[in-house]
Parts: structure tokens; C-alpha cells; sequence
């Protein structure tokens, strides 16, 4: 996470065409916000209070910022509280109290094992140990299914930028030794152009499996719980996140890797490289051992309340206290807390983790999650949510839990396409879950089909980070990925309403 973060935006590569673009944006952002600000303020709304109607036109800067990135995303995050608290709306207690939430904490906690993972190059011995499987050989589509399935295992727990920035390297040298002789050749262009694709496509994937996987996740993770009373347990979320993954992983070797592999034949120095890679890493360290103790002991803490109602039941004793012991929150910190006592050179007082190191996290998207949290607090507080979710509903009268849950993807997916979505994420969730309940239905499908939506951007290079990452290796044009782009959110919007209102209950 050190070199790429979702939140900063740091580490993108982008064509001069597409910079001048987002610098127009921008500029586009600094002037429209202020303006939409000043026009919401001074009209009046009848229908509601003060606190809420000035939080209304601080919600709309907001949006505007988050939407065109005028200024970085967890800086418009800090600007909503401090303005709702100039303007009356909330004290600085109540305002701020949100950047404290023990959801801040599981994020904190889960970015500081990741980073473990990236400090110790953990995660580089996972990725070249399974791609020098001798189960690949010289097939190219075996090689594409595990390149694709380990990008989507490690980006299940660590960020989607940062797993696709550690095997966007491994891709490059494997078609590097692969495209020898062959820059002319079709059908290497079409296997580069599908390594490429998958190398963001599938960390975008992987990220939906767990809590923790990507930003959207936590948000809409947090937002059920704050302003609607809803808890979604790690386990439970695993419990329909790992099989939407699969599903999705499974069409995307289907439709895209499959016809890309045919007639392609790995040669002897493109698998060669691999191994090589690994060697270079050496034998297990140390530290390397201590790091997935910490991860293994955190992960068991995640899940095990979650195995024990299975096995006794919600409300047993057990498994009550086991959760009130261990909220997912506790467990994070617990699990990161590990590696700065887990000795490397117990004589040198040398540890797993220095805080150097830790604090290398990305504190952008902690500030962002805190104010995405506060301004839904107030929206909920002030009436403001109510109120909006009941004008969205005079114009959808008699939507449903259906009706909503499908408007609600496809708003978070389109969303996810022109903004980021970290922010997609934080404008479209509360608006489902105050939508719904002025409905009068569970908000819990609607908003975590728009959390699970919020993660497909895939058509364009400004979409995600990890796009914009394979799109500098030269073998995407942009095209190409548009319409793969467009085909994987169309499968993505499918799978995801038909998973959600089929299973999404198990969750709870």
C-alpha cells in the first residue's frame, strides 16, 4: 500500500489526453461546488429544518468534490464536519465522534497487516509460488486462471491497488520472455491485452470477498450498522462475498481468458522467470513466519463467532460472549498489536513491525471512511435522510426491496465508472439505505448491492487505480477496455442483484 492508494490517487498513470481531463475536472469541481453549496443554502426548503437544510447544501459540496476529485477525497471528508460544525449543524463532539468508530479501527488494524505482508514481501512469495506451480506447465490458460485467482485472493485482504501493483510487474516480465519474436502476432496481443485486463479486474473482484478486501466494503459495512441498526458479521459477509467472487471469477475465465489462451504455449524462460523470482526471495524468514501468525491469529478471530452460531446458535452464551470479547474491530487491532512484539532478533529488540513502518498506511482513506460515517450520522440525526428518502420515493412509488435493489446497483455501478469507488460508495449507500426506509423495506439489500456495485468500475483508466495501472503497460487499448469494461458490468450488475436478493439475508 505504500506505493499506490486508492483514496490519494497516488501512483496512476495516465495518457497526457486523460491528464488534461482530469485537471479540467477539477477545475470544473473548485468552480461547481462552491456554487451548488451557496445556490442549496439560499433556497428555501419548506420541508425541512435548519440543521438540515445547511446540511443539505454541505452534502451536495461534498458529492461535487468527492465526484470530480477537486480536491483529494479525504480532505472533502474533513471538509463536511468542520463545515457543519461552523454552520451550526452539530458541536465538534458529535461532528468528530465518527473518525473514532470502531469500524476505524478494523480498517486500521487490517492496513497495518497488509502492510506487514508488503514489508516482508509475504505477499510476493504467495503470488510466485503458486504462478511456479508445476500444475501450469507450458499452458497459458492454467497460467491466466492462477495469475487471475492469486490477484483475487490477495486483494480479498489486501487493497486493490496495491495487489494490482505487485503482480502488474510479475504480468509484464512473463510477457516479456512470452512476447519474443511475436510483437506482430494476434494472438499474443490478444493473451497480453486479457493478462493486463485481468491483472485490475480480477483485484477489483477479489476485493468483494471480505470486509476488509476494499474501501466500498467498510463504508457500506458501516453505514448499515450507524443508520440502520444492521451488523453484518465478517464471517456472514464471506458467506455470500466469497461466492459472488467465485461466480464472477468464473465468468470472467470463461468470456475472457479462455479465448484469449488458445494457441499460446508457455516457453521454458517465460516460466523460468518465475521461478527465478521466487529464488531470489530465499527460504522463509522470520519475519515473513511472525506475519502470518498475526494474520492467522486475526483472521480466526473474524471468523470464529461467526463458526460458533453456526454450531450453537446466535443466541447461545458462548457465542455471545465470544463476540462481545472479539468485535471485529478488537480482533484487527489485536492481529496488528502482534507484530510489534513477535521478535526478528530477540537480542537486538527487533521486531516484526517498526511504527516507521506502520505508519506508512494509508491514513487518507481512514480520514475518508470517518468523514463518510459523520455525515451520515447527521444526515440521520437532522431528518435530512428521512426527508430526502421520502421525496425519492414519491417518484418511485411502490419500488420495493426489488425495485430499489436493482436501481441501487446500477447507480453505484454507473457512479463507479466517472468516480471512484470509495466514492461511489459514500454518496450512493446512505442514499439506499435513507431511500428504503422511507419506503418502508429493508434497506439491507438495496445498500449492500450498491456497496458490492460500487466495486465494478472497470471501463476506464480513471475508473480505478488499478486500470489506470495496467493501462500504462501499452497493451490495452482503450477501447478494449471499454468494452470489456462494459461486459464485466453488465455480468457484475446480474450476479450481484440476483446474489443479494437471493442470499443476501445470510449476512446478518
Amino acid at each position: 500500500m505504500r506505493r499506490f492508494h486508492e483514496a490519494s490517487g497516488s501512483g496512476e498513470s495516465y495518457s497526457p489526453a486523460e491528464e488534461l481531463f482530469n485537471r479540467q475536472r477539477r477545475t470544473v469541481g473548485l468552480v461547481a461546488g462552491p456554487l451548488v453549496f451557496l445556490i442549496i443554502l439560499l433556497l428555501p426548503t419548506p420541508n425541512l429544518g435548519d440543521p438540515a437544510h445547511r446540511l443539505s447544501a454541505i452534502l451536495a459540496l461534498m458529492v461535487v468534490f468527492w465526484m470530480t476529485e477537486a480536491i483529494p477525497l479525504a480532505a472533502t471528508a474533513l471538509l463536511g464536519p468542520t463545515l457543519a460544525i461552523l454552520l451550526g449543524v452539530a458541536n465538534a463532539r458529535t461532528a468528530f465522534a465518527s473518525f473514532a468508530d470502531p469500524i476505524i479501527f478494523l480498517f486500521i488494524g487490517s492496513f497495518i497487516l497488509a502492510e506487514a505482508m508488503f514489508v516482508h514481501r509475504l505477499d510476493r512469495r504467495m503470488a510466485f509460488s503458486a504462478l511456479s506451480s508445476p500444475w501450469i506447465g507450458s499452458s497459458a490458460f492454467r497460467l491466466l486462471v492462477v495469475y487471475a485467482g492469486v490477484g483475487a485472493a490477495l486483494s480479498a485482504w489486501m487493497s486493490n491497488t496495491a495487489t494490482t501493483a505487485m503482480m502488474f510487474p510479475l504480468g509484464m516480465a512473463v510477457l516479456a520472455e512470452l512476447g519474443r519474436g511475436r510483437a506482430h502476432d494476434p494472438g499474443f496481443q490478444r493473451f497480453a491485452r486479457a493478462m493486463m485486463l485481468v491483472t485490475s479486474f480480477a483485484a477489483s473482484i477479489g476485493g468483494m470477498a471480505t470486509p476488509v478486501g476494499t474501501p466500498p466494503n467498510i463504508i457500506g459495512k458501516g453505514l448499515l450498522l450507524k443508520n440502520a441498526g444492521i451488523d453484518i458479521s465478517f464471517a456472514g459477509w464471506m458467506t455470500l462475498g466469497v461466492p459472488l467472487v467465485l461466480v464472477m471469477m468464473a465468468a470472467l475465465v470463461l468470456w475472457m481468458l479462455y479465448p484469449a489462451a488458445r494457441g499460446i504455449r508457455l516457453t521454458a524462460e517465460a516460466t523460468a522467470s518465475v521461478s527465478q523470482e521466487l529464488r531470489k526471495l530465499g527460504p522463509l524468514g522470520t519475519g515473513e513466519r511472525n506475519v502470518i501468525v498475526a494474520f492467522g491469529v486475526t483472521v480466526f478471530l473474524w471468523t470464529f463467532p461467526g463458526l460458533l452460531a453456526l454450531v450453537f446458535g446466535q443466541a447461545h452464551p458462548w457465542t455471545q460472549a465470544i463476540t462481545r470479547t472479539f468485535p471485529e474491530s478488537v480482533a484487527a487491532i489485536a492481529g496488528a498489536l502482534l507484530l510489534f512484539v513477535l521478535p526478528i532478533n530477540w537480542r537486538a529488540r527487533r521486531f516484526t513491525m517498526t511504527w516507521d513502518e506502520a505508519a506508512n498506511i494509508d491514513w487518507g482513506i481512514i480520514l475518508l471512511f470517518g468523514g463518510g460515517l459523520a455525515m451520515g450520522g447527521l444526515a440521520d440525526t437532522t431528518g435530512l435522510a428521512d426527508g430526502f428518502g421520502r421525496w425519492v420515493v414519491s417518484y418511485v412509488p411502490n419500488a420495493g426491496t426489488v425495485g430499489l435493489t436493482v436501481v441501487f446497483t446500477a447507480v453505484a455501478i454507473i457512479m463507479s465508472e466517472a468516480a471512484s469507488n470509495t466514492a461511489a460508495a459514500t454518496v450512493v449507500v446512505p442514499t439506499a439505505i435513507a431511500v428504503a426506509t422511507a419506503a418502508g423495506v429493508s434497506p439491507l439489500e438495496p445498500a449492500l448491492a450498491a456497496t458490492l456495485g460500487a466495486s465494478m468500475g472497470f471501463m476506464m483508466p480513471i475508473s480505478t487505480p488499478p486500470n489506470a495501472i495496467v493501462y500504462s503497460s501499452g497493451y490495452i487499448p482503450i477501447g478494449a477496455m471499454m468494452r470489456g469494461g462494459v461486459v464485466l458490468d453488465v455480468i457484475g450488475f446480474v450476479v450481484i442483484v440476483a446474489a443479494v436478493l437471493g442470499f443476501g439475508s445470510v449476512v446478518k
